[in-house]
């Protein structure tokens, strides 16, 4: 995760270094903040929704999150929330969006290259559908604020969110103490 992390910033910088793009603001405000944490909660929702009703994003989204949140202790859940939520916002929607254009455009080529980066293997393709459609969203909200606040508090939010409550679900429960007489 710090490698991917890690890698993905220095692919911005790579790509800003070749073509210096303009890069978008972090407004720090109270709304804008409120924002970014509405629709954290809003794509969380949103991909429970999917996640009863789409039965091949279920077993997709769980691979994925089993690959990913397995290996990791709870207090890792942090890092996953921050460092994730802010290389690849940097990356997708801080760069590569404007360097493809503000409009239509960049946000499709974007939020594709996002979903793509979270394909671990053939059958993945229903989470990449679903990382494509908060990729555009995620975008969006950049496009209509110019704020790359918004999307990262977002990203950090669904991330935390989803993964605790994945990891709540899937860990095991605690071994009951022996009853002494």
């Amino acid at each position: 995760m710090g490698v991917t992390a890690v890698l993905l910033l220095v692919a911005a910088k790579i790509w800003r270094y070749f073509d210096p793009v303009p890069t978008l603001p972090f407004v720090w405000d109270v709304t804008q903040v409120t924002i970014g944490i509405g629709l954290g909660f809003g794509i969380t929702l949103a991909s429970a929704v999917v996640y009863q009703l789409w039965p091949k994003y279920r077993e997709s989204a769980d691979l994925y999150l089993k690959l990913i949140l397995s290996p990791l202790f709870w207090p890792d859940l942090i890092w996953l929330g921050l460092l994730p939520g802010l290389s690849e916002e940097l990356l997708f929607r801080g760069v590569m969006l404007p360097a493809f254009g503000l409009n239509i455009v960049g946000l499709i080529i974007s939020s594709i290259c996002f979903g793509v980066l979270h394909m671990s293997g053939r059958n993945q393709w229903p989470y990449v559908v679903w990382a494509t459609a908060v990729g555009m969203l995620l975008g969006y909200s950049v496009i209509l604020t110019g704020n790359l606040l918004i999307p990262v508090i977002a990203h950090i939010v669904t991330n935390l969110i989803s993964s605790i409550t994945w990891k709540f679900r899937h860990s095991d429960p605690p071994p009951l103490e022996k009853v002494q007489n």
